[in-house]
């Protein structure tokens, strides 16, 4: 609390200082521009119209979101006039300008990378190494077992996606030498963190370290959890008591550390527009201060035990909108409840959003992981994970994990992003988006609350459906191209290989965990250990911590930790989950597809382009459908084009093609089709015939009487025609 007062007097200090220079100021020089005669909004538009050559102007410069926001190809001070920030300063107004008044300027944003090295020993060693390299985080990310709180000794998976966690021993390991009075901890504990935090805190007291200075959060997301399974190891009213445990004992005796964690990862893997992860992450913040009010705690504590977490999407402008919105949203909601404006301050720690990460191509996720970064900064975030390129793939190593990290020093250090105290702050552009993601983040978060709550929204199957809408949206435009995922639908590498996974040996690292656990238990006092245990259970339900923390102390994994706990919970709930997806999963596994029957049969879908006439007449048509078709990874065979419509014919017939694409210009289309495509359906009887370019409406009967059957045009279903020819080769049944 004494460190939060400091800064809140240096936060208050910085603003008076801000406050009295802008009275000092008041006269500017007159800068002329009569040079420049300034041009209307109508002579604009005009230019444009004659630019697009015909095309309509509503349709090219207006683009559609999936959060139902329109981008207009202009903005302008008289139509933001009214929304202007003028009198107003970052750190103020609910904060949409910022949670600081003086920004990143004496404290950056924290540089938090993941550390997620199966050993404790191991992790431990990263976690020196990152904060040695420039992280300034001790981020741990733990394993599934350790989330569900099972022994490693039954887990089906050890280290799948983090650190194993099962003893004091392990936990201790895993902090050991860590410089935790320095660096704050952040360790995301699943369902419950009661028996992570009891963890943590015995091992810090067995090493003899004071816990009072811990900072971060070891945090609790009961609903992501329930919403990530469909099921949850207890019911959420147990949940929501082992909350309140954790909150209290932190309250009083860790007060910088934070025991919520709500986290948007669920919703953003299932496909969820911005709008949708926002006003549903706020559903689900809302329902845990309820349950932490119900229990005894003041709003105060509420509020002050919860920490933010958001992932950061493809639409740059909208994703620091979302920021910008988002934290004006919760101060009015916390002072609803009547918290001060210090319980309104939202801490947001932001990642790359997984759903835009792709398998083939995967460098072009360092452009993507540093366009979300930098949109995060922007936005305002208190500290960020930037995942290594290769996240969809493996666990990061020492090239990818550094690539990652030195992105966030490079913008702190040489980019001067820690300056600018609001960026954003201004721009006619994004105060318009600020504006209507407010507006649709609270409009939806309104109907979360009409139906009861978050749990009763997610009981009826709302937001899930939600989600499905957007996420079968983002997976049709892919189809059709109109969603580039380079590398992947767009642009593919014909020559790339796949990266290593480095598959861990599993069988190896469960042996070896095991004979450490039990290697712990045998010097363990049985008797004391089941006494503290028994202590555990009959504690009163929202004064738990304590005695979880004493029989962690006494040797309890986190297995018997979650079973003393657990003991009289039989209410178990069960929802409909929202399943993890990434947008180009669908291309991945159709090009994979063919990679696997080609690496099986050494045979593949052959493709012949029926180039007609010379160079300059087919060559764009011909590299669009090389493209189009290499997408599903398929040979094409390559030409510089036909003289006659015999020469063309005599090629196809010793191609041995399972499909031909005819090449030229609609001009000479209606003179080569209806001759040409008959004949390459005579030599190549099995064959399927496509015309590139999509032809007239009052042409197109006549091509296909001809023998053509399908057009491969910016308008086709590049997906459907694909995964047709695979199917037609005998790749897929």
């Amino acid at each position: 609390m004494e460190e939060e007062k400091k800064n809140r007097d240096a936060n208050n200090l910085d603003l008076q200082t801000i406050l009295n220079e802008s009275e000092k100021q008041t006269d500017f020089p007159e800068v002329p521009l009569d040079e420049f005669t300034p041009p209307t909004y109508g002579e604009w538009k005009e230019a444009c119209i004659a630019l697009l050559k015909g095309a309509p102007f509503e349709k090219k410069m207006y683009t559609k979101t999936y959060e139902g926001i329109t981008f207009e190809p202009m903005y302008t001070r008289a139509g933001t006039e009214d929304i202007l920030p003028k009198d107003s300063f970052p750190g103020m107004e609910s904060f949409l300008r910022g949670a600081r008044p003086n920004g990143y300027i004496k404290a950056p944003w924290g540089i938090a990378q993941v550390c997620d090295e199966t050993l404790p020993k191991e992790n431990n060693e990263l976690l020196r190494h990152e904060v040695d390299k420039g992280s300034t985080i001790y981020n741990i990310r733990l394993d599934r077992a350790t989330l569900l709180n099972r022994d490693v000794r039954k887990a089906d998976e050890v280290g799948d996606e983090g650190c194993s966690i099962t003893t004091l021993q392990d936990m201790y390991d895993v902090l050991h030498g860590l410089e935790l009075e320095k660096y704050p901890l952040y360790l995301y504990a699943g369902a419950s963190a009661l028996p992570v935090l009891s963890l943590v805190i015995a091992a810090r007291k067995a090493a003899g370290k004071s816990v009072q200075q811990l900072s971060g959060y070891i945090g609790a997301n009961p609903l992501e959890e329930l919403l990530r399974d469909g099921k949850s190891y207890a019911s959420l009213s147990k949940l929501y008591d082992e909350m309140a445990s954790c909150a209290l004992w932190a309250a009083e005796n860790a007060p910088q550390l934070r025991t919520v964690m709500v986290r948007s990862d669920v919703f953003s893997r299932g496909g969820a527009n911005d709008v949708q992860e926002t006003a549903y992450t706020l559903g689900m913040a809302v329902g845990y201060l309820r349950a932490l009010l119900e229990r005894g705690l003041g709003i105060q504590e509420a509020a002050g035990q919860i920490f933010f977490g958001f992932s950061m999407g493809a639409n740059f402008f909208l994703q620091i909108a979302k920021l910008r919105a988002v934290r004006p949203l919760w101060s009015q909601v916390v002072k609803a409840f009547g918290g001060d404006e210090e319980a309104q301050r939202m801490h947001v720690h932001a990642r790359p959003a997984l759903f835009f990460k792709t398998l083939y191509d995967p460098y072009v996720n360092m452009l993507r992981n540093t366009t979300e970064l930098f949109s995060g900064v922007v936005g305002g975030v208190d500290s960020y994970e930037n995942e290594p390129f290769d996240e969809p793939v493996r666990k990061g190593d020492e090239f990818s994990r550094r690539i990652a990290r030195n992105v966030q020093i490079i913008l702190q250090e040489e980019f001067g992003m820690l300056k600018p105290i609001d960026p954003a702050g201004g721009s006619w552009a994004v105060e318009s988006l600020t504006k209507q993601m407010k507006e649709k983040i609270w409009s939806e978060f309104q109907i979360i609350e009409s139906k009861g709550g978050i749990l009763k929204a997610l009981e009826e199957g709302y937001p899930q459906a939600k989600i499905a809408g957007v996420l079968a949206s983002r997976f049709k435009n892919a189809e059709f191209r109109k969603e580039h995922i380079v590398g992947n639908n767009m642009y593919p590498n014909m020559t790339e290989k796949l990266l290593d996974t480095r598959s861990e040996d599993t069988a190896a690292l469960k042996k070896q965990r095991m004979d450490e656990v039990a290697a712990y238990l045998a010097d363990i006092d049985e008797t004391f250990k089941q006494e503290t245990l028994e202590i555990l259970r009959k504690a009163p339900k929202t004064f738990a911590a304590a005695p979880a923390i004493a029989a962690a102390k006494a040797g309890a994994t986190i297995a018997e930790l979650r079973g003393a706990l657990s003991a009289e919970d039989q209410a178990v709930e069960t929802i409909t989950p929202i399943l993890p997806h990434r947008w180009s999963e669908r291309f991945e596994a159709l090009r994979k597809v063919t990679e696997d029957y080609r690496d099986r049969t050494g045979d593949n879908v052959k493709i012949f382009l029926a180039n007609m006439g010379p160079i300059p007449q087919h060559k764009a048509r011909a590299e669009f459908s090389t493209s189009f078709l290499q997408v599903g990874a398929f040979e094409v065979q390559l030409n510089n084009g036909f003289k006659s419509i015999e020469d063309a014919v005599t090629a196809a017939a010793v191609s041995g093609a399972d499909a031909a694409v005819i090449c030229s210009t609609d001009a000479t289309y209606p003179t080569i089709v209806p001759e040409l495509a008959p004949k390459l359906k005579k030599v190549l009887p099995q064959a399927s015939i496509y015309l590139a370019g999509a032809a007239p409406k009052d042409l197109e009967p006549v091509y296909k009487e001809a023998g053509v059957d399908d057009f491969i045009s910016v308008r086709a279903n590049c997906y459907q025609i694909l995964q047709f020819l695979q199917k037609k080769k005998g790749m897929i049944a």
